[in-house]
């Protein structure tokens, strides 16, 4: 391990600033690994009240989570990045086309883990060879918390959807960080420009926020079509609307935006074919299509079956009958989530004389309960 004390400061800080600037970052601030000693006892309270839902990796790795040095004792200064991924049109527009899918502005193009870890290692190496001090890269994959270590580098604030808000990128910054054991200058932060408004709270459709600055995972948009793997609450789906993979309605709607810019980042830029795809094609995607077409996207994640749960409940949200054709033959699919989701959106597109029928003929023949309740609960509507 080497512990360097940089001589002089301010050069050293102007280099990284220069390394950051010329790879592609647009926000660069220090802080230290002492900066946020509320985070942990935040965290817990976040694990304790259940608001992680399914993400049990969040209580596993509190301890690491809750203080940088956690993750690395050696930590001097952390330096946090930002780089600039916001979309040339509003999202929310999108919401109003119940024929498209509504795919989150970040999962639009390639895995920004993917862009950002690749740069956040250039600037590193040169930091190691300028400073002689080590490094160690983080982009949302370690336990590391991003958001308030961002705040008190400066880069913005934790507003009150819990997201980092800028005055010169509003709600739109992928953020990165390296650990390094080289002693930097700390940036101040920056005070909470949120103010009174309510705008991110009261445009959220499933409530996902019980006060401001808090969030409650199980009823976000992001984590249902993300995280959680089973079939997502009844009471919610109506709620969902055309969004199948993400929610930026918090985002979006930040007055903060006003200043925000279309990313410069070609790689970040929306996919032709992602700005406003059609919900028909989706339903035809077998796993090998899937896999094809969101090739280096995040969306690969999550798989082709929980996928295409969540084009389903956007389809039943639609109110289109054309849609039904295809939600019979995904009845049949091999995979229940599948097919719950299929009996779910019939029960929505079809009238009770319809579904009766349909379920008199086809719901015998399945196995699996929580099929079997998608049927019985469509039928008692």
């Amino acid at each position: 391990m080497s512990i360097v004390r940089a001589q002089p400061q301010d050069r050293l800080r102007a280099f990284i600033e220069r390394e950051a600037h010329a790879v592609g970052f647009d926000a660069v601030g220090f802080t230290t690994p002492d900066a946020v000693p509320h985070t942990a006892g935040r965290l817990a309270e976040f694990v304790a009240l259940g608001r992680h839902g399914t993400m049990e990796w969040m209580a596993e790795t509190a301890e690491r989570r809750g203080t940088p040095k956690g993750l690395w004792p050696e930590v001097r200064s952390i330096i946090m990045l930002g780089m600039n991924y916001g979309p040339d049109r509003d999202p929310l527009e999108l919401l109003e086309q119940k024929d498209r899918a509504a795919i989150s502005v970040y999962a639009r193009h390639r895995d920004y883990h993917d862009i950002i870890k690749g740069k956040l290692k250039q600037v590193a190496s040169k930091i190691a060879s300028r400073a002689g001090a080590d490094v160690k890269v983080f982009v949302d994959t370690a336990p590391v918390m991003e958001k308030p270590l961002a705040a008190a580098a400066g880069l913005g604030w934790q507003g009150k959807h819990t997201n980092l808000v800028s005055r010169e990128f509003g709600s739109w910054l992928f953020l990165g960080a390296i650990f390094t054991t080289a002693e930097l200058d700390p940036d101040l932060p920056v005070r909470d420009y949120c103010g009174s408004c309510r705008a991110c709270q009261d445009i959220c459709p499933t409530n996902a926020f019980p006060a401001p600055y808090q969030i409650d995972a199980r009823r976000c948009i992001s984590y249902l079509t993300i995280e959680h793997k089973g079939p997502i609450d009844h009471e919610l789906r109506p709620l969902m609307g055309n969004r199948i993979y993400g929610c930026d309605d918090c985002l979006a709607i930040c007055p903060w935006n006003k200043f925000a810019q279309a990313t410069a980042e070609m790689k970040l830029k929306a996919r032709d074919n992602l700005q406003a795809p059609e919900l028909s094609e989706f339903l035809t995607f077998d796993d090998p299509t899937f896999r094809t077409f969101f090739s280096a996207s995040p969306v690969k994640r999550i798989g082709r079956d929980r996928f295409v749960r969540n084009v389903l409940i956007a389809v039943g949200n639609s109110g289109m009958r054309s849609f039904i054709p295809a939600c019979r033959e995904l009845v049949h699919d091999e995979s229940p989530i599948v097919r719950g989701m299929a009996v779910w959106a019939l029960s929505r597109l079809m009238d009770d004389g319809e579904f009766a029928t349909l379920a008199h003929e086809l719901r015998g023949g399945e196995a699996d309960p929580e099929v079997q309740d998608e049927w019985a609960q469509g039928l008692e509507k």
